[in-house]
């Protein structure tokens, strides 16, 4: 049996980088509110890409703003969700980015060979500027599943 990935706050990620030093990192982000099958695919699919898949995990904070409504899992409930998940490695949680260039600095420190993305992401442009800037490779692992998502799943149930 697969043990749990690690749970890290971003403040910390400096303690792991010797954890990533001869692994083939994929990074993959997101807010994973309520975990369904596209989030699922995409992990699945991230994964192959290399040998340690990383999921940097937005915070509360991030999806009341950018979402516009609270979420239903805290940050701390949702990493443990993606912990257990056996294709994941590592959930870096987050602090509040409120720009480009914080996350920019994110991609810089974490350092991944690759970012795994679902076609279409709104950030697709800054992903790519971010990982071409340090040598990695931009890769779109999976369409965008319009059937499954988060906002989807709540109204069924409103």
């Amino acid at each position: 049996m697969k043990k749990t990935a690690l749970i890290i706050p971003y403040s910390r990620i400096d303690s792991y980088k010797k954890l990533l030093k001869d692994k083939k990192t994929v990074l993959v982000g997101g807010c994973f509110d309520l975990l369904h099958f596209g989030h699922l695919q995409f992990l699945k699919k991230a994964k192959v890409l290399g040998n340690y898949l990383i999921v940097v995990l937005e915070s509360d904070e991030f999806i009341k703003k950018n979402k516009r409504e609270s979420p239903i899992h805290s940050q701390k409930e949702r990493a443990e969700v993606l912990s257990a998940i056996n294709v994941v490695d590592l959930v870096v949680n987050l602090p509040y980015f409120s720009s480009n260039k914080e996350y920019s600095d994110m991609v810089k420190t974490i350092n991944p060979n690759i970012v795994a993305v679902t076609e279409g992401d709104p950030q697709l442009n800054n992903k790519r500027k971010q990982i071409e800037e340090i040598g990695g490779k931009l890769k779109i692992v999976t369409p965008l599943l319009k059937k499954f998502s988060t906002r989807k799943i709540v109204s069924v149930f409103n």
